[in-house]
């Protein structure tokens, strides 16, 4: 292969590499709708593991995403007949750690996304979720969740800033003996909760997409 022909093959493989590393990561769509009544805990309490469980987002905009990660300041969910009743965890919102490193995430991004644009952490220090229902998950081929042995779609209240909406998506939940594990990836439309900021698409390559991946990872123990 001639040396014009390889760079130019080499220049397009990192291209492409480029493209894919900083597309948008994809989630179930988690269906939203108004403030529901919150389930009725019953049976035993499993505590929520805040060292160990995280909830992870995404947000997108032209050719980037920027990933962060929230701590829980605690948590708990209900079982009983090796059913989910009920529960509730708090994310701790002053938290946040922006995992892109160097100067400009660390002391601008982080900064901004902190700010009355978007979470508004000063005001709005923790936000929470509490569980208003769970359902088996069945998928029916048209509507099959991305998230690996999804077996129940949980529904729950979603408090962000001063809105809250519930928010209903699939989950893998396991529960062996005293430990429970509950994995989630959907996408929130963040207006829904007042974050408005930069999503006009009149702003090109400014723009800032709407949608926000969310990915929980949590595990709690009896």
């Amino acid at each position: 292969m001639q040396k014009g022909v390889k760079s130019s093959v080499l220049a397009f493989a990192v291209a492409v590499l480029f493209a894919a590393c900083n597309q948008a990561p994809k989630g179930d769509n988690a269906k939203i709708s108004e403030e529901q009544q919150a389930a009725t805990s019953t049976g035993e309490t499993f505590r929520i593991d805040t060292a160990s469980s995280r909830i992870r987002f995404t947000g997108h905009g032209i050719g980037k995403s920027h990933p962060g990660i929230f701590k829980l300041n605690y948590g708990n969910v209900s079982v009983a007949n090796q059913e989910i009743t009920g529960g509730e965890f708090e994310i701790n919102v002053k938290s946040l750690e922006v995992e892109e490193k160097g100067d400009m995430f660390q002391s601008k991004l982080k900064p901004h996304l902190l700010s009355g644009d978007f979470f508004d952490a000063d005001k709005f220090g923790t936000a929470k979720f509490e569980i208003t229902k769970v359902s088996p998950y069945k998928p029916d081929g048209k509507d099959t969740s991305l998230v690996k042995g999804a077996n129940f779609n949980i529904s729950g209240n979603l408090t962000l800033k001063n809105a809250t909406k519930n928010i209903t998506f699939p989950a893998n939940v396991e529960l062996v003996g005293n430990t429970l594990k509950a994995k989630a990836n959907f996408d929130i439309d963040r207006r829904q909760w007042q974050m408005n900021y930069g999503n006009d698409k009149t702003l090109g390559d400014k723009f800032i997409s709407e949608t926000v991946n969310i990915e929980l990872d949590l595990k709690a123990i009896q």
